[in-house]
């Protein structure tokens, strides 16, 4: 089966500074900081563009307005929200012929202002779990939780999980969190926050911006930059976030669907990873990842993770940049900066101590079980 994205390459990626609070920044200057920074990147000018999908958290910018931008001429704008979806959307826009460069970019800062609260999007606001007290660590705990009854998962691999990818944030001069080692022990000694999970298997909350630009492989052939190649992806979509319960019988494995696709597009499997830019909202969600899309069996997630397999020294580095539990989770920027994190890692762009040795296929991956989505691509370094 040939790829639907085959003939794509990402050729620009950059991210803004990433902080706790940006004060000094607005949505708009951070967009446009991103936008420049992967244009530069990839040695490309605003004339080079002829699509967009542009997009801010709190004041709403949109592709349509960001068009004036690049001079109101005819340009293909994209609809899907920022991460995967918009990669894949921005691919098949350039393999059918509709745009032949695209810019991706986002950005949030300003929203979390109530700093005694959890932060607004973690607070769903409707019928079916306002009055419960229901928010998103209770929704993935209740997986956890299920998780642990059935197959007996121990509370420690999730202690590993987050000490593995924090650990990958200390080494990382770009993250939030640069500098704060992490060991298993502290994140058992954390403050519980819903059970199972602990404060440190939770993600951060940050601010900043991102951009990626998408070209044809021919065209990518001029630029002075080393091409990253979509080799697959696919969306799965089990209902509305926040909105269906939660219960692990029917939406435990969400995501396996399209991890099949994404290897069947592409002719590869698990074998062929070398590094997962997993989404790891809560320490859990990448045991379930792990057995979800096959790289272990059922059940066998928490022996993989306690084996050391997703260290950065492992044969499976997971979220190697830090992820959103230390690196940044700005809004939905976090969804465009997973892909794109596996982009400079396939390039070589990383801090030393968190760069691999020439991985040449990374999978990413946005979404997880509480939020009833889970979208997964595969990148490479080299065409499929």
């Amino acid at each position: 089966m040939k790829s639907p994205y085959d003939g794509v390459a990402i050729v620009g990626a950059y991210n803004t500074v990433q902080a706790k609070q940006l004060p000094n920044w607005t949505e708009s200057g951070l967009v446009l900081d991103a936008i420049r920074g992967a244009l530069g990147d990839a040695g490309l000018t605003p004339a080079d563009v002829d699509g967009v999908n542009v997009s801010t958290w709190v004041s709403q910018l949109s592709s349509r307005t960001v068009c004036q931008w690049f001079g109101g001429r005819p340009s293909w704008t994209g609809t899907s929200h920022p991460g995967i979806e918009s990669v894949l959307e921005a691919a098949a826009a350039i393999q059918s012929g509709q745009a032949h460069t695209v810019v991706i970019a986002t950005a949030q800062c300003g929203e979390y202002t109530e700093r005694e609260s959890t932060v607004s999007w973690t607070r769903p606001e409707n019928e079916f779990v306002e009055c419960w007290g229901l928010y998103t660590a209770a929704e993935f705990a209740l997986m956890a939780q299920r998780h642990m009854h059935i197959y007996g998962t121990p509370r420690e691999a999730f202690s590993e999980v987050a000490a593995a990818i924090r650990s990958n944030g200390a080494l990382n001069p770009d993250a939030v969190f640069y500098g704060r080692e992490c060991s298993p022990a502290e994140v058992e000694n954390s403050r519980m926050v819903a059970d199972p999970f602990r404060l440190l298997d939770c993600c951060i909350t940050s601010e900043g911006g991102a951009a990626m630009v998408l070209t044809s492989t021919e065209r990518a052939k001029d630029l002075d930059v080393k091409p990253i190649y979509v080799l697959g992806g696919g969306l799965d979509r089990q209902g509305m976030s926040y909105v269906t319960a939660p219960v692990w019988e029917k939406y435990g494995w969400v995501g396996r669907r399209a991890a099949e696709m994404t290897f069947e597009q592409c002719g590869l499997s698990t074998r062929d990873v070398d590094f997962a830019e997993f989404y790891d909202p809560f320490s859990f969600e990448i045991i379930r990842q792990l057995e979800a899309f096959g790289f272990c069996k059922e059940g066998e997630g928490a022996d993989f993770v306690l084996e050391g397999r997703i260290r950065i020294d492992g044969d499976l580095p997971v979220a190697t940049n830090g992820g959103i539990l230390s690196y940044s989770h700005a809004g939905v920027v976090q969804l465009l900066q997973k892909p794109l994190n596996a982009v400079l890692q396939l390039q070589g762009r990383l801090a030393p101590e968190i760069t691999l040795h020439q991985p040449k296929v990374a999978l990413a991956t946005n979404g997880g079980s509480g939020a009833l989505f889970c979208d997964v691509m595969a990148l490479g370094s080299e065409p499929v």
